[in-house]
């Protein structure tokens, strides 16, 4: 049976770009056309579809104050198609936070797009919503009070012998995608200043790696920025991976340090969490591997090799997925030493420390 999908975006031109991409998907039928949030409520009474894509900007109630609504008063799986500009980025992280499920950037009409790929992606996604867990939802009205009262962890946390540029330190590799930013979260505020290095591969398009890594340092006591290639991987620091291409950890002397590239997409992703665990793979014991919730098997295989290579593996278990796929083919490789739910995944592999989250 097809997934029924309702296109919401004030350019007409966008809703028919938009369905014809949909539309080329044996498995999705286009049910409806809607310009704004009234043309979009009276649509949903009566095309009753699966999955919405929606637009930020739309005339007279905005995107997200109508994803606000909706997940209040009809909850339902909601995909972002936002523009490439640091507002867009913004927006979509925003619309994570209010319920969305997944977000990708507006189809653009130029050389510098691969239309198929962006086809392929977006049916993913739209897959990926109709099959997904809807996550709880904080309600609106007290989201700021929420953020404004986030604690972090303190103190002195690591043991003395543990050194800030790492050589011979552990490392967490951490990969994910649908639903992931919303979990990465949760695992990173659990973290205290002074943790292991961390390096993330999150599905996310090119324009929005900087924007979620700029979140993710306003709430979290590490620092957490874009990995642009070569930085010296440290203490305390936490690397997500720069949208559109795979990092892997190197040695270089004595120390690690990062490594981007474009070579081709693995498990159709660019970055890969595999990628980025088979690099970890080669340190051996000395790397611990987390694999979050996602559509797909993209970091399984990789996971599994870390942990032939002597590494400590967690997978999110099935109950705080949005998307139980990733973390799920782990599991049945055998790849996955323990399966912890979200919020307690953070002690958990700090206990390998001796310590627990603070």
């Amino acid at each position: 049976m097809s997934i029924r999908v309702l296109v919401i975006d004030d350019s007409n031109f966008m809703c028919l770009q938009l369905s014809r991409i949909i539309s080329a998907a044996p498995d999705m039928e286009v049910v409806g056309m809607a310009h704004n949030a009234k043309e979009a409520q009276e649509m949903l009474r009566t095309l009753k579809p699966d999955v919405l894509t929606l637009d930020v900007n739309m005339p007279g109630m905005s995107g997200l104050e109508f994803l606000e609504r909706l997940m209040r008063r009809r909850p339902m799986p909601v995909v972002m198609v936002s523009s490439c500009t640091r507002e867009g980025s913004d927006a979509a992280l925003k619309a994570l936070e209010l319920g969305a499920l997944d977000f990708i950037d507006k189809p653009r009409l130029d050389a510098s797009r691969n239309l198929e790929q962006y086809s392929a992606d977006l049916a993913e996604k739209i897959r990926g919503a109709k099959n997904a867990r809807l996550p709880p939802v904080t309600p609106p009205d007290i989201l700021p009070s929420v953020k404004a009262n986030l604690t972090r962890p303190t103190g002195n946390w690591l043991p003395n012998s543990y050194s800030t540029a790492n050589p011979g330190g552990k490392l967490i590799f951490l990969g994910a995608s649908t639903g992931g930013t919303e979990a990465l979260k949760k695992v990173l505020l659990g973290m205290p200043a002074n943790c292991p290095p961390i390096l993330i591969v999150q599905h996310v398009p090119e324009t929005f790696s900087a924007a979620l890594a700029a979140n993710l340092n306003r709430i979290c006591r590490p620092e957490v920025i874009e990995a642009q290639g070569e930085e010296i991987v440290e203490a305390g620091m936490v690397y997500l991976t720069r949208g559109n291409h795979h990092m892997q950890v190197k040695k270089q002397g004595d120390r690690l340090v990062t490594e981007l590239t474009q070579t081709p997409p693995v498990n159709g992703h660019r970055p890969s969490v595999d990628v980025l665990f088979d690099s970890a793979a080669a340190l051996g014991k000395q790397a611990i591997g987390v694999i979050l919730t996602g559509m797909g098997k993209d970091g399984a295989q990789g996971l599994l090799r870390m942990k032939k290579a002597g590494a400590r593996t967690f997978g999110q278990n099935e109950a705080s997925c949005v998307v139980y796929g990733m973390p799920r083919e782990a599991f049945l490789l055998g790849a996955v030493d323990e399966v912890v739910d979200i919020s307690q995944i953070a002690e958990r592999v700090l206990a390998l420390f001796g310590k627990k989250s603070q």
